[in-house]
């Protein structure tokens, strides 16, 4: 592994960490009636602390853009799921929660599945699948699930409402980390001109103002740990299928190492639920007054 690959991911896992918490500080207290709209994020403009929130993530997106310009999807993405002890660590310092067993275990969980899948997996580089409709199928398929638990979280604001909408946006963000990927090697290969000609940077700006839309709106309406758990874990997921699908990334395939992989990335998936969970999670956007603004009529 890279060493200055490492640092760039986890230095954007850092920057999203903390600034997924100041947005859902700010996020609790905008207007309901603004829930999936683009509104929503025109009212919180206004609001400096959810913009620090949104500086650091884009800090956290380019410092992540860069990683994956210079390492494997497959590789990246487990890093930046460490987002979430960021998170944590931030978030434990405005509630003055211990850590405690669940935060120990869950720690523990995502930092060994993460290195468990890196090392079992020796995610490496190989030639991209050029076939268009592998591209087109692999993407469709993410934004097509991202779309249907989208409808399904407008139905259900308040119960699965949040999680579906932080795994709708997971998927989205980790197909957007795809084509920024496509993206930088479309620039060192062709310059501005060969960049902007091509569809991919303008999904990728799609993409990350949809993604934006739909965690707002889930952190508008529920606790962070309802809700930051499921996007951390989806985003490495359905980036490290884009990498072995269609970007080229290539993982060992002996039994035994797709089954460590396995139990590396069921790791990440448990010490994310875990940590996500964890009672120093901010709890917000549970105001009796709010709920009922929810409620249907």
């Amino acid at each position: 592994m890279s060493v200055l690959v490492l640092i760039l991911a986890v230095s954007a896992a850092c920057c999203l960490g903390f600034g997924f918490v100041l947005q859902q500080n700010a996020a609790q207290h905008a207007p309901l009636g603004d829930f999936l709209s683009p509104r929503l994020l025109l009212d919180l403009m206004r609001v400096p602390r959810w913009l620090g929130g949104i500086g650091l993530m884009v800090v956290g997106m380019v410092l992540g853009a860069t990683a994956l310009s210079q390492g494997e999807i497959s590789l990246v993405e487990p890093l930046l799921a460490t987002n979430l002890l960021f998170a944590l660590a931030l978030s434990r310092r405005q509630t003055r929660q211990p850590l405690g067993r669940q935060g120990w275990t869950g720690l523990l969980l995502l930092a060994g599945g993460v290195t468990t899948f890196i090392v079992a997996g020796e995610p490496r580089g190989g030639s991209a699948v050029t076939d268009p409709f592998r591209h087109w199928l692999i993407i469709g398929a993410m934004v097509g699930l991202a779309l249907v638990l989208t409808t399904y979280a407008k139905r259900s604001r308040l119960s699965s409402g949040p999680v579906l909408l932080a795994l709708a946006a997971g998927l989205l963000y980790g197909v957007q980390d795809a084509l920024t990927r496509v993206s930088g090697q479309r620039f060192s290969e062709a310059g501005l001109t060969g960049l902007m000609t091509g569809w991919q940077p303008y999904g990728v700006v799609a993409l990350g103002v949809t993604g934006l839309i739909l965690v707002q709106s889930a952190f508008e309406t529920a606790p962070l740990r309802m809700s930051l758990p499921a996007l951390t874990a989806a985003q490495p997921l359905a980036g490290i299928l884009c990498g072995v699908g269609f970007l080229g990334d290539r993982l060992r395939t002996d039994t035994g190492a797709l089954a460590w992989e396995a139990a590396g990335l069921a790791g990440i998936v448990a010490g994310i639920v875990l940590l996500g969970m964890h009672p120093c999670m901010p709890t917000g956007a549970g105001k009796p007054e709010r709920v009922r603004d929810l409620q249907p009529n």
